[in-house]
């Protein structure tokens, strides 16, 4: 094992900084999937299990997802939330049990809301309840990924080391593309942020800066004449 005095942080730039670094790119149609964007993990003022990393977060997802609209791709937006029982959630749900435990996100509390600051488009965007970290376990968006031919999965949200990573694992072993727009993630501490975004950048996806890929869907709207 390689040993390094470098943070984190460090780490991340030297990766980020290397010109010759291996790209998936960019496919033909994507999906945005923004990662339980909810107040419990976004309303820092209210809720001790929220954080924030870039302040302007929401509002590039807000950006992103107005540019999907346009090229009539989908938009799903995620927040996790158990029953009253708590049965749902599993053994994930075992280890603490205070009010600030994930098994106590119940349906239709203050921290299950998606923050109030996302643009939620409901005639058009696709909201699902996720009870586990990865997006694709037990939800529709594999058949929505399916039925919309799509090659490529751009994902925000939090939390970087947690859902975020999940997520873009489960992407890249279906075959898919995967983008992480850097200042569209965020985590509890620097540490395991910047430690994800490396282990990602390496193995599962490509982490770019956001407007590089507003600037991808602003070039396919042209081509597409939108």
């Amino acid at each position: 094992m390689e040993l390094s005095n470098k943070t984190a942080r460090q780490i991340w730039e030297d990766v980020k900084a290397n010109p010759s670094r291996a790209r998936f790119g960019y496919g033909n149609r994507a999906v945005l999937v923004n990662i339980d964007l909810q107040c419990a993990y976004t309303k820092v003022d209210e809720f001790k299990t929220a954080y924030e990393t870039d302040p302007r977060q929401i509002e590039y997802v807000n950006e992103l997802a107005r540019g999907f609209r346009c090229l009539g791709w989908p938009v799903v937006w995620t927040h996790v939330a158990y029953t009253d029982s708590a049965e749902d959630a599993g053994v994930w749900g075992t280890r603490t049990n205070t009010p600030d435990s994930l098994q106590n996100i119940k349906h239709g509390s203050r921290r299950a809301q998606l923050d109030d600051r996302c643009e939620v488009d409901h005639a058009r965007d696709l909201v699902y309840c996720k009870r586990m970290p990865s997006p694709f376990f037990e939800t529709p968006l594999q058949s929505l990924l399916v039925w919309h031919q799509v090659d490529t999965v751009v994902i925000t949200g939090g939390s970087t080391s947690g859902c975020v990573r999940a997520a873009a694992v489960d992407s890249l072993s279906r075959g898919y593309r995967t983008i992480v727009p850097e200042q569209c993630v965020a985590d509890k501490h620097e540490s395991y942020h910047f430690a994800n975004l490396t282990d990602m950048m390496l193995k599962y996806a490509d982490v770019v800066d956001v407007a590089e890929t507003r600037k991808w869907l602003e070039r396919v709207a042209v081509e597409q004449g939108k």
